[in-house]
């Protein structure tokens, strides 16, 4: 007993400690004091068009990646992402010195996830303290803006230069420098075209300097051509000891994949940028933010998991726009990883998250699809069915661009109803009927007629689809898979549903096709996975989609079975994120909030990368950043903890349970009347 005096202070310490640490995480930005180049994974500020990644040396990015930009090069004789120009790397001279990373003493960065910048601030020797801001402006898609800031200490003169550099993939690259003369306005633009590796396309970039000066008062600028692959302007200016001197760089970058005249169009967009000017850029960048977080997931009680489910909106948000027809790959614009392709990703993991809280930006991702249904078709024809078979990878053309070496390519067919799912769901949610008819319908019954041609017609019970990749991807060239049966079970019963809402005679077979689709079970009554499923390891949830998002499993029992017996088939490694976030969903809607909590940490805590916790797919691994899982964590939070629900009237709220430390979860902005739903 004489020791339990020492043990409570002890603890008491501790607990405060751990309280103040927790309070002290700011919810909406993420601070990094040291810059450790050698474990540094960058976070991107995007728009939905154009994804700027950090770099660890200051006035640098590691590459700048547009949406809908695609060609054939590297690896796999399939479409990849594009690497556009980088628009926004700077030089620093200061007394004639060149500030590199080295002499950046006291490197600080930070992500402003609620006003979508990146901030960089460090002193360059007892001379001066520099900062500067890069934004992907949400109002102008094509347009990014870096602000900069020089604090003199002494008297000194600085030569800042705006460099233009292309990409090592591209080719022909050609340089312009243009000075416009107005009686208001000197425009200067430093500019760049290039064509992707095969021709294809045509990329272009274009930057200018805004000055704080009045007209003829500005700095003069000298254009000086390195190479054909770089080239500069640049400036200079005497400071005083005490002086702040602000100038900016705005630049557009755009290719001939989204404007038939690339080069001239990057210089309009950038005079126009330079004619805003550097304070209502970023007003009207702020209020578009402020706009989008509108929809929002607040966590009372917990706050390290809000900063980062913060994240995971950020990044949802900037990789995704309304009033397009692009989609979002894996990793969505922080890079090239998985070529920037179009998966299952996003119409089961991205796009419900985005449908509940932005649907008008979902209406893009769903409209991506609807725009390739001809080549769905004719994937369909040629491998000897009817309808619509979406591809499992897609690009730009929606044709097949799975590498031949991955057999997802010709046998992971459960993405056409992955795809109608989606369709089926932004109807749900938005009740827009003009929409269903329009678009919905064509997506829907087409691919009801490939499910149709699909199954094998072996009896009563016995529709059998045979030889599929599960969604389970080890499960490779199997029969009767679960997840696949039962998406194409809610594709048939959705497309006679809304034939039923249209007014439309659909087709009979469609529903006893779908009565007949079996799904397989086990001893002890566990779902299998798929017909020679025997116990094995498993890649990723399969069995475990069935009650959440399909709906086809809806007993109790039955769910908190399949868990039990499916959460220890999953490896410690190698396995993808969204898997957990789906363990922690339906935990939570079976009322265990603290194994709800579990899965929910597990989900992403172990795939955290330095120095800003972006997501990389998998524990331990290194390609960040995972939008998929940040998709599948926040649908836990939705429907899962906050119990929201898609159904063919709308979005409802069922029963859920929060973690014992969790005050309270709030969801604002939800749907197309903008709810907010509070779960305590």
């Amino acid at each position: 007993m004489r020791f339990a005096r020492p043990l409570v202070l002890l603890f008491l310490v501790f607990y405060f400690q751990r309280s103040y640490c927790q309070t002290a995480v700011d919810p909406w930005k993420i601070s990094v004091d040291k810059v450790d180049p050698s474990n540094y994974y960058g976070v991107t500020v995007a728009n939905g068009m154009i994804g700027v990644v950090s770099s660890p040396e200051p006035f640098r990015v590691k590459n700048v990646v547009l949406a809908g930009a695609y060609d054939q090069y590297g690896r796999g004789r399939v479409s990849n992402f594009l690497n556009s120009f980088n628009l926004l790397n700077m030089n620093l001279d200061i007394d004639g010195k060149r500030l590199d990373s080295k002499s950046a003493v006291n490197l600080k960065q930070e992500l402003d996830m609620k006003h979508a910048s990146f901030a960089g601030s460090f002193d360059y020797s007892d001379k001066a303290t520099i900062t500067y801001t890069y934004y992907s402006l949400r109002q102008l898609p094509f347009t990014v803006l870096m602000d900069v800031s020089v604090t003199a200490k002494k008297d000194l003169v600085i030569s800042p230069s705006s460099v233009m550099e292309a990409p090592d993939a591209l080719k022909d690259v050609e340089n312009y420098y243009n000075e416009i003369d107005r009686p208001h306005v000197n425009l200067a633009l430093l500019t760049s075209s290039a064509n992707s590796p095969t021709g294809k396309l045509k990329l272009c970039a274009s930057t200018t300097f805004l000055f704080t000066e009045d007209h003829k008062q500005e700095p003069r600028l000298i254009h000086e051509m390195w190479d054909n692959n770089m080239h500069l302007a640049k400036f200079s200016k005497s400071l005083k000891a005490g002086e702040t001197y602000r100038f900016a760089v705005a630049g557009s970058s755009i290719t001939s994949a989204h404007h038939p005249d690339p080069l001239n169009e990057a210089e309009r967009l950038t005079i126009f940028a330079k004619l805003e000017g550097r304070d209502r850029l970023i007003k009207f960048h702020n209020q578009a933010w402020e706009e989008l977080w509108k929809s929002d997931i607040q966590i009372e009680g917990d706050p390290q998991a809000q900063q980062d489910v913060h994240s995971m909106l950020y990044h949802l948000y900037s990789f995704s726009r309304a009033g397009t027809a692009f989609s979002l790959s894996p990793m969505g614009l922080s890079g090239l990883g998985y070529n920037g392709h179009v998966f299952w990703d996003t119409d089961v993991w991205m796009f419900p998250a985005l449908l509940v809280l932005q649907p008008d930006i979902a209406k893009s991702l769903v409209e991506y699809r609807y725009q390739r249904l001809d080549a769905a078709r004719q994937n369909a024809f040629s491998h000897g069915f009817k309808g619509a078979m979406f591809p499992w990878e897609s690009a730009d053309t929606g044709v097949e661009e799975t590498p031949v070496w991955a057999l997802s390519g010709p046998f992971e067919h459960h993405i056409s109803a992955c795809v109608a799912l989606a369709a089926w769901n932004y109807y749900c949610v938005t009740q827009d009927k003009e929409w269903l008819r329009e678009k919905g319908w064509p997506i829907l019954s087409a691919t009801a007629d490939f499910w149709a041609s699909r199954v094998e017609r072996n009896g009563p019970g016995q529709y059998d689809i045979k030889n599929v990749v599960a969604a389970d991807e080890w499960a490779e060239n199997v029969d009767n898979n679960a997840f696949t049966n039962a998406a194409a079970i809610a594709n048939l019963q959705n497309a006679s549903a809304a034939a039923q809402i249209l007014g439309i005679q659909s087709n009979a077979d469609w529903m006893q096709v779908a009565k007949n689709i079996p799904i397989l079970k086990m001893e002890g009554g566990v779902t299998r996975e798929h017909a020679s499923y025997k116990g094995e390891g498993i890649k990723q949830a399969d069995v475990n989609l069935l009650p959440y998002p399909l709906k086809h499993i809806t007993d109790p029992g039955q769910i908190r079975r399949d868990l039990e017996y499916y959460e220890t088939r999953v490896p410690d490694e190698g396995t993808p994120a969204m898997t957990q976030a789906i363990f922690s969903l339906l935990y939570a809607r079976l009322g265990d909030g603290q194994k709800a909590y579990h899965f929910f940490e597990e989900a992403f805590q172990p795939n955290l990368l330095p120095p800003f916790r972006v997501i990389a797919e998998t524990k331990g691994g290194t390609n960040p950043y995972f939008a998929t899982g940040a998709g599948g964590i926040i649908q836990s939070l939705l429907m899962g903890f906050g119990g929201l629900d898609i159904t063919p009237k709308g979005i409802t709220q069922i029963k859920s349970k929060l973690p014992d430390h969790w005050k309270s979860l709030k969801i604002t902005g939800v749907g197309m009347s903008k709810k907010t739903y509070i779960v305590k």
